[in-house]
Order: C-alpha cells, then structure tokens, then sequence
C-alpha cells in the first residue's frame, strides 16, 4: 500500500457535512447575486417588523394612555400601512429571485449530470437502473430546491434580524432582553440534534425512492414478458411493497420535520410566555425590577416583538429538513458517481445509442497513455480519436480473460489475438462461444478480467451490435445519430450501402417513415441494417459488426456484403457471424473456443 495513502486520515463524518455544505454553496456560485438579493430582501422585510410594532404601541399609548385623537393619528397609521406594503413586496420579491435561483441552478445539474454519467463509461452505465439514475436528474435535483428557496434567505434573516431586535429589546427593558437573549440559543441546539436525525431519514427515504424508481421502470420494460409468464400479480405484490416501505420512510421524514418545529415552539412559547408574565406581574406592583414605571407602549412594544423576534427561528426550522435533505440528495448523487474515475478508467469511449463508440477526450479525468486497455487497478483505457477516422489501428490482446458482471465464471481465458492495421478478421463459432462479448470488450463496453487488450493507435471506433438500439423518430434521425450534420445525400448512400433502401423505399415516407423505440415497427434485419448504415455515415477507423447479415435473404446479403468488402479497405475490420459467406469477405477466420478451451 502506497504509505503516502495509508497516512492519510480517513475524513469525519462533520468534515464530509462541511464539504457538501462547501459543493451546495459552490453550485450557487453563478446566481450568488440572486441569493444575496433574496437574503437582503428578507432582512429588510425583518427590519420593518421592528418600525411597525413600534408605530402600532405608539399609536395605542397616545390614545388610550394619553387621551389623543385618534383622528389625529393618521401620520402613524399612513406609515403603518406603508410598511406593511413594503414588507409584502420585499417577501414577494426574495421569493421570486430565489425561485429564480434555484430554477437556474437545476437546470445547469441536469445539464452536468447527463455528462458525468456519460463520462462514467458504458461499463459504469450498464451496471446502473435506468430508473434510479433518473431519479438523479429528477427528484434528487428537486430536493436540492428548498435549500436554496428556504434554508438560505432563511438563514441570512437569523442572522441579521434577531440581533435587531434583540438591540430593540434591550433599549426599551433589560429584562425583557435578557429573557430573549438566555432563551435564543437553546433553540439552535436542539434544532442541530433534530437536524442530524432528519439527515439521515432523508438519505434512507431518497434511497428508497430511486429504488422504486428503478424496480418500476425494469418492471414496465419487461411488461409484456411478466404478462407471457403469468408473474402481474407477484410483480404488483412487489410493487406494492416498495410504495409502502417509501410511504414509511417519507413520514419518518415528516415526522423529524414536525419534531424540530415543536421543539422551536416550545421554546419560543416559554420565553414569550415568561415575557408576559413579567409585564403583567410588572404592572400588578408585584415585581418591580425598573427604576421608571413601566408604560403601556412599551411592555405592548415588547409583547409584539416578543414572537417576532422567534420568527426567523419559525422560518429557519420549517426549512431546515431542506438542508437536510440536500444534504442527503448530494451524498446519495456522490455515491452513485462516486465510481465515475474507475469506470472511466474502464471505458474504452463514449458511445451513442446503438453503440457506436463516440471519442470525448474532454471527459478524460487525467492523462491516459493512448491505445491502451489493461485490466487491473492501474487499468488505462483506449480513447477514439475524435479528429476523423485518420487512424487505421491494429488490435492486440495477450492473455486476456472475459467475464459479465455478475457472472462467476470467464467467457474467454488466456485469449490471444493479433489483427495487423487494416487487417479483417471473422470470429465464428457456436452461440454462447463469446464473439460478442469480445467485441463488447473491444468497443470498450466491457473491462477484461485479466491480460492486456491494446489497439494502437487510438482510433475511432464503429460498433453495430447484435441488438442495436432504434429511438423513436425517422429512419433519417435514427441515421443520424452518427453524423448529425449529414446531409440528404449522404443519407442516402450510406443507406443504400448497408441496403437499408431496400426496405425504406417502400415504406410511406422512406428514410422519413417514423419508427417506435426499440426500432418498433422493424424487422430484426431491417434494425440490423439501420445499425450498419449508422457504422457507415460513423466513418471509423475500426469496424466490430456482430451479425451484420443474420435475418437476411441470399441476395440481400451477397448486396450488402459487397458494399462492406469495399467500405472496410483501408479499415480494420472484425465481424462476428454464423454466414460463411460473411467469413469470406475477411483476410481470415477465428474458430472462437469454449470457455477454458485456447482458440484454433
């Protein structure tokens, strides 16, 4: 173990707190000034609380103490009611520039964090639940809002607004100060305890949320497979059972938050409590702590700034399970990208949606030697040159092991391979023999176990795997995939050579005609054929096609191969296949080995 890292102490759980709470304030660092002006808006509004109690005790000892006329007082209520608008449009006005905020703030994540997992490599994402990683993006994001909208202007006003009042207090009674002063920091204190369980029931509540999530999107994918066996029962029982244990969690939750409002309350009602009855006991004669009588205005001046002056504190606790459910939203986000580095490090590129491996050497994280793929802790991961095709690789591989996630035993071991650039090789063997998980491997989908896998120089690669992945949209868009700014024309050919024309040209809107997800509405032939047009308009360096003419009829095939023995001159190409037509478009043919068995 390097020493340097076993000296390292491992951080405390307060040191992880403050550095979220470092990462949630530096996620607002591009609408600050928003904030700022939500905070200022909130403390002035807090500021005006002071000038009104003393313009409503005011105006009540002139007239019912000194005997004044009430019609005489219009200055003061005039002033009143100003305030009372000032503070309206000021509340109004925090909320909206932190609205504003947060909504900024949440659209920037969900713009990050696509990239981040992309940036995780495809070994990473396959790895995950699709649900539970869009519950990243959608409810995790969404429990970051409150910190922002609440705790912060929430926070600013505790800050600022109580040591007003408590100045205003102390101007007017010592006491009353001083019961102000001894009750104040009992609240914090308790609030932190409460806060502390509130934290972690959000975590386990986010937890369980993003659980369901990716139970019921696995279940509604597989909606048509659960009703085949007769499992819609048993999958509804489960179902249900993950909603309840989340309905559990979410009023945990809301029962922590209740718990920190009452203990606020209480404390708050005591020292108002104990307020009162000082006044009260004041003007009975019984307690005479003064040197002056004590006026009406002023213990009236006391009463109303009593409950305000906990206000904040009302405002602060209500908000503080946003705080901790950031909190928890941020760690749970951290943990499921905590692996991004590793499975980078593991990914060979990034990839489209049928797989079409797509160079991002911005996405790197530090300096890879380039081509090169090892398995191990120091594994280094092939990047596709983004700078066009250029490239022509050779592949080469050295004792390497494969094996799925999951799975407890190596589909290939000890496996060997050399393919010269512009070289072709055609894996043949039985189903199960492992020609498609070694081009996953080569397309960087899937890490080796063990040995070396290099292609030098770094390429860019084009994938078509054996069940590639349509969107819902045209043939053209699907196309396009590849090749974004490709024209009509280009279309077209690359159309026309993986005899996608064939089928499109009959089709009501041929290359418009749109198609459902999955490719729906296609045949398995016709997907595969989109896919091989997709590798065309890709125009790699290094072709892995995996069955590329399964489905298709002698003529189709002898067609489409025609155009692939001509399109991968000057390529590297290695193709899976059970046709021996399509073997004999290679330089050669690799009897793919059983598991433990060295390939002939």
């Amino acid at each position: 173990m390097d020493q340097s890292l076993a000296a390292e102490p491992l951080p405390q759980p307060s040191d992880i707190r403050a550095r979220r709470l470092r990462r949630l304030d530096a996620l607002a660092s591009p609408v600050r000034g928003r904030l700022r002006a939500a905070g200022a808006c909130a403390v002035l509004a807090g500021w005006l609380l002071v000038a009104q109690a003393a313009l409503i005790a005011l105006a009540v000892q002139r007239v019912l103490v000194e005997g004044g006329d009430p019609a005489a007082q219009w200055p003061a209520l005039t002033a009143l009611a100003a305030i009372g608008a000032a503070r309206a449009l000021l509340g109004w006005g925090a909320r909206e520039l932190a609205d504003e905020a947060a909504t900024r703030i949440r659209s920037e994540l969900r713009t990050v964090l696509p990239r981040r997992m992309f940036a995780a490599g495809v070994p990473w994402i396959r790895g995950q639940r699709s649900g539970g990683l869009s519950e990243l993006a959608a409810t995790h994001v969404d429990a970051l809002e409150g910190y922002f909208t609440g705790y912060l202007p929430a926070r600013a006003e505790v800050l600022a607004v109580p040591a007003l009042m408590l100045a205003a207090a102390f101007s007017v009674d010592v006491v009353v100060g001083l019961v102000l002063l001894l009750t104040m920091p009992l609240i914090p204190f308790f609030m932190m305890l409460v806060g502390w369980g509130a934290e972690a029931a959000s975590r386990r509540q986010l937890r369980a949320l993003a659980r369901m999530g990716g139970h019921f999107a696995d279940r509604l994918r597989g909606l048509g497979l659960i009703r085949l066996y007769g499992r819609g029962e048993a999958e509804l029982e489960g179902i249900g059972a993950a909603a309840e244990a989340l309905r559990v969690r979410t009023l945990k939750v809301l029962r922590l938050a209740f718990l920190s409002s009452a203990v606020l309350e209480f404390f708050a009602s005591v020292s108002v409590a104990v307020i009162a009855l000082y006044l009260g006991l004041s003007y009975l004669g019984m307690i005479e702590l003064r040197t002056a009588p004590l006026t009406l205005g002023t213990g009236l001046f006391c009463l109303l700034l009593a409950p305000e002056f906990f206000a904040p504190m009302r405002k602060l606790a209500a908000h503080y399970h946003d705080r901790a459910g950031a909190l928890a939203a941020l760690e749970e986000i951290d943990t499921a990208l905590g692996a991004q580095a590793a499975s980078s490090a593991a990914s060979s590129s990034r990839f489209d949606g049928d797989g079409t491996a797509m160079a991002d050497p911005q996405a790197r994280g530090r300096p890879r030697s380039r081509g090169e793929h090892r398995a191990g802790p120091g594994m280094r991961a092939n990047r596709a040159d983004t700078g066009g095709r250029g490239l022509t690789p050779a592949v080469v591989l050295r004792g390497v092991a494969l094996r799925h996630a999951g799975s407890d035993r190596d589909v290939l071991v000890g496996f060997d391979l050399d393919i010269p650039p512009g070289g072709s090789l055609a894996l043949v063997g039985p189903s199960g023999c492992g020609k498609s998980t070694l081009l996953e491997a080569l397309a960087g989908w899937l890490s080796p176990a063990a040995g070396t896998l290099r292609i030098e120089p770094a390429a860019r690669i084009a994938y078509a795997p054996q069940r590639p992945h349509l969107f819902h949209g045209s043939i053209a868009d699907n196309l396009r995939l590849a090749k974004p700014e490709a024209g009509d024309a280009e279309l077209r050919a690359a159309a026309e050579a993986a005899q996608v024309m064939r089928f499109a040209a009959h089709l009501p809107a041929g290359l418009d005609t749109v198609i459902g997800e999955r490719g729906f509405g296609l045949s398995g032939g016709e997907a595969r054929r989109v896919a091989l047009a997709r590798v065309y308009l890709r125009d790699a360096g290094l072709l892995l096609l995996d069955e590329p003419t399964a489905f298709l009829d002698p003529d189709t095939e002898a067609a489409l191969l025609e155009a692939l023995a001509s399109y991968a001159r000057g390529r590297t190409l290695i193709l899976a296949t059970h046709s021996a037509a399509a073997a004999r478009i290679a330089d050669r043919s690799l009897v793919m080995p059983a598991a433990h068995e060295p390939p002939r």
